[in-house]
């Protein structure tokens, strides 16, 4: 039997992370939302304690999660802010174990309440959210509008073929490499 473990995340956890954000991120679901190093980065560098990863022997990190103490202008609430497990790990339980251990790290931190949001359309964040103690509180419709020159042309309906590239990702890549 493999070896599952649900452990803090470390600086060499960082390249694992990464890719499977963008694996299993879609940036395009909600305007404000990007994934990038910094992204990873900033919370394991203001709140380490609430960032986890699950590990495979074999495949190495399958899932994680991103929190951090503070959201908004409140010093005591928690955010969490990212989670996903890899599609060929999920409905094992990792994202609730996951989920457990970022908010135990927030509570013990000081947070009062910890606050997520999911996209209308993800269920099944919703639904561990829910089974998780969260309840749905405030619901917040993102208006948009396009640019005169984009409206009604085709090109800007389609989604990118690749994720933006991230300058970051590919200097990590390059460390991890003479670091080998």
């Amino acid at each position: 039997m493999r070896c599952m473990r649900i452990v803090p995340m470390r600086l060499d956890h960082l390249a694992g992370v990464l890719d499977l954000g963008h694996r299993v991120f879609d940036v395009t679901a909600m305007p404000y939302t990007s994934w990038s190093l910094s992204s990873v980065a900033v919370h394991l560098d203001a709140q380490p304690d609430a960032c986890w990863v699950a590990e495979d022997e074999q495949a190495g990190v399958v899932g994680f999660v991103l929190s951090s103490l503070s959201y908004d202008e409140r010093d005591d609430w928690g955010y969490l802010e990212w989670i996903a497990v890899d599609p060929t790990h999920q409905g094992r339980g990792l994202a609730g174990r996951l989920l457990d251990a970022s908010c135990r790290a927030l509570f013990a931190a000081g947070a009062t309440r910890i606050v997520t949001d999911v996209e209308q359309s993800n269920t099944a964040s919703a639904g561990l959210m829910q089974r998780n103690g969260f309840t749905d509180s405030v619901t917040v419709t993102l208006f948009f509008r396009r640019a005169e020159h984009e409206q009604g042309h085709p090109a800007a309906e389609r989604r990118p073929s690749a994720p933006p590239r991230d300058p970051a990702r590919a200097r990590l890549r390059a460390a991890a490499r003479t670091t080998e």
